[in-house]
């Protein structure tokens, strides 16, 4: 019966492809270098790094309209760099997002492949996997459930979530950050379109409001600043510091885990309010973690600012001997205020990879996790490819901390 309606799903495919022009062109990525290990895949732009959800999870997404025919991708390498991206993420908990449309018979993988990847996927990658967002749905994913359901575990199946509309996407991530295809908003708008006949009414929404004077969230370093008797550290910062390195230095995996969503948000209502936050009253050391790495993500702009971002991806063009040097240079670069926060943090960044022994932290995994958060474009999100300079950039921030800060004091700066 699968192979039956497989079939009539493959003819239902071949239709389309003959109403619609086929050809995927490479999605253009100024930072993809032809030396890149897996250029002949990553060029295409099927799997791309799409910021962080409600949580702080990192999100990965898999487009199928980027996948060009068959004959011009080989599926097995396919596979290699999908596992080589997730091996950057699968130590800290992330979610992935999976575009189903544009996947036709002319580029569908076979389901040799398809078994082969799901054994593939084993524990390692599976476990830290929290959510699997699926949009626009066909038969052919019904019929795969089905075919594949003695494979795939019921603790794993809770995490699929099927969605009809990109719309629904809002609801669990930031939707701007995501990058979505071109071909998959028009197909989107064709089926709302279809959907009795008419568009959906458009929700009009409302103007942003101006920060309280307690805003905490979303709001520049000097506003903070201002509000809080000229104060260098955000009070966010300082508290969370604070309880991390009481509380949390030998935690293993701490910044590696998320927590609960409504909680975090309660936090930030607690702390954009002016009220008082007592982390012990939540039981989690992972929420002030959540919280920090929160805080920094929402600055309107960067601690490492936009102006930072084209110099720390030449970071990896520069010899190895002189990188430190050159860290040294672009810091010495920031804003006074920023200069100050930034190596609060990075001092206790330090702090936690001194103490790796216990808690699994190491500047690199430390990295992994805040590269993000110190650093990003000034528009949409950094690519796959820029994450190598990066998370290298933090690496040495904070491996060579006493170096690198050693030469710019400034007057009122504190230290955890």
């Amino acid at each position: 019966l699968a192979s039956l309606e497989l079939q009539k799903d493959e003819e239902e495919d071949t239709q389309a492809e003959q109403e619609e022009t086929f050809r995927p062109l490479p999605l253009e990525d100024p930072e993809l270098n032809i030396n890149h290990p897996y250029y002949d895949v990553a060029r295409h732009g099927i799997i791309q790094l799409a910021g962080d959800d409600d949580s702080g999870r990192k999100v990965i997404t898999f487009s199928c309209c980027r996948m060009p025919p068959s004959y011009q991708l080989n599926h097995t390498r396919l596979l290699e760099y999908l596992k080589y991206t997730l091996d950057q993420y699968v130590e800290n908990d992330y979610t992935v997002v999976y575009f189903h449309y544009g996947l036709k018979s002319l580029n569908k993988p076979s389901l040799k492949w398809l078994q082969t990847a799901y054994k593939e996927f084993d524990r390692k990658y599976k476990k830290n996997l929290k959510a699997l967002y699926v949009v626009h749905p066909t038969n052919f994913i019904k019929i795969l459930w089905n075919i594949f359901k003695p494979l795939i575990s019921h603790k794993f199946g809770k995490k699929i979530t099927y969605l009809n509309y990109l719309s629904d996407l809002r609801e669990h991530l930031k939707y701007d950050q995501l990058n979505i295809p071109q071909e998959v908003i028009r197909h989107d708008e064709n089926l709302r379109g279809k959907q009795k006949g008419k568009l959906p009414p458009v929700v009009k929404v409302p103007p942003p409001r101006p920060p309280l004077p307690t805003q905490q969230f979303g709001v520049s370093l000097q506003y903070i600043k201002d509000k809080n008797k000229g104060e260098l550290i955000p009070p966010v910062m300082k508290e969370t510091v604070s309880y991390l390195k009481r509380k949390g230095l030998q935690v293993e995996g701490l910044f590696r885990r998320s927590a609960s969503i409504q909680i975090i948000k309660d936090v930030q209502k607690l702390y954009n309010q002016g009220k008082s936050v007592n982390f012990d009253d939540y039981h989690d050391i992972h929420i002030p973690a959540v919280i920090l790495k929160t805080f920094l993500r929402e600055l309107p702009q960067p601690l490492l600012t936009f102006e930072c971002y084209d110099h720390i991806l030449g970071i990896t063009s520069v010899e190895s001997s002189l990188r430190v040097t050159r860290c040294k240079q672009i810091i010495q670069g920031l804003p006074e205020h920023n200069y100050v926060v930034l190596k609060y943090l990075i001092c206790f960044l330090h702090m936690v990879s001194q103490e790796s022994i216990y808690n699994r932290m190491t500047a690199s995994s430390l990295a992994c996790v805040f590269g993000l958060n110190l650093i990003r474009p000034s528009k949409g999100t950094a690519s796959l490819s820029a994450l190598v300079p990066l998370n290298l950039f933090t690496e040495l921030l904070i491996d060579f901390y006493t170096n690198i800060f050693n030469s710019r004091t400034v007057p009122g700066e504190i230290l955890p």
